[in-house]
């Protein structure tokens, strides 16, 4: 899946009878919320309940050495021998958006392994990076206290997307005003009547305090959806979104504009560095070139 094989194709016809079936969970949230602990904590009240786990953590490449650090893997060691339990680490590969560009792939994978739930991990994320509310069904933002003031909270962005807010390290001063920020954001957003209404839980990850009522309220977002209909309509939507950027990557690469346009290019660039040329004008002009 990560190295776009040639074979990638046949293995997703195979695969595609068998997705649909596992609950996958995003956990987000900026650098230091308590993630990897969570998605830990998490994996433990699911084996509680006799579910079979997968886990696909994201990790930032370096953007000097390509490389990465996989440190998720090394925080959840102590599930590493549990069959019923599968993590897979993988690099974002300079992707953006927290995630990896093959994290629909793989996510089939775990799917026709088996897992009843997936939790996807993103790298800490900022304000802007929503798009793990495309690859999820259930969508988990972890705050903190001492991220910041009510402010942060009402702004746009990563704190829209989520079904499910979840304030870790609940223990820490300050916890109770995040929760009552994120309670005021939520009797703020317009919803229609009868749709889910995000839940706020405290959570104490390294304790595993509050983890039991999280998952309670991940699986009721499930069951809601389902009663309401909206769960199969965010199946369809994270489907869409998965055929457009398949197809938006087979274009880019058909296109490759410095491959086919060559001295054009190179001309049109020169025109607009030296004023004669405004570079809509330019772009038009390319594209132009390339449909006649």
């Amino acid at each position: 899946m990560e190295n776009d094989s040639d074979h990638l194709r046949t293995v997703m016809r195979a695969l595609a009878p068998t997705a649909g079936r596992a609950h996958v969970v995003g956990l987000t949230g900026a650098p230091g919320v308590g993630k990897s602990t969570t998605t830990s904590a998490l994996v433990e009240e699911l084996r509680a309940n006799r579910r079979r786990v997968g886990v696909l953590a994201v990790d930032p490449s370096s953007p000097f050495s390509g490389g990465a650090l996989l440190g998720d893997r090394v925080r959840m060691q102590e599930h590493a021998t549990d069959r019923e339990v599968l993590i897979r680490s993988m690099a974002t590969r300079g992707h953006l958006g927290g995630l990896s560009a093959a994290t629909p792939q793989a996510l089939r994978v775990f799917d026709a392994a088996g897992c009843d739930t997936v939790i996807v991990e993103t790298v800490g994320v900022g304000q802007s990076e929503v798009e793990i509310s495309d690859v999820c069904d259930t969508t988990v933002v972890l705050m903190a206290p001492g991220m910041g003031d009510g402010i942060q909270a009402a702004k746009a962005g990563v704190l829209e997307i989520g079904d499910i807010y979840a304030v870790n390290k609940s223990d820490r001063p300050g916890a109770h005003a995040v929760v009552r920020e994120l309670r005021t954001m939520i009797s703020l957003t317009d919803r229609a009547a009868g749709a889910w209404k995000p839940p706020i839980v405290s959570t104490v990850a390294h304790t595993g305090a509050g983890v039991a009522e999280l998952l309670t309220q991940i699986d009721g977002h499930r069951s809601a959806g389902e009663q309401s209909g909206a769960w199969a309509s965010r199946r369809q939507h994270r489907a869409g979104v998965e055929v457009q950027a398949l197809m938006m990557g087979v274009l880019r690469r058909r296109l490759d504009v410095g491959r086919w346009a060559g001295d054009r290019l190179d001309e049109l660039a020169r025109a607009v560095r030296d004023g004669e040329l405004d570079p809509y004008t330019a772009a038009d002009r390319l594209l132009a070139d390339l449909t006649s």
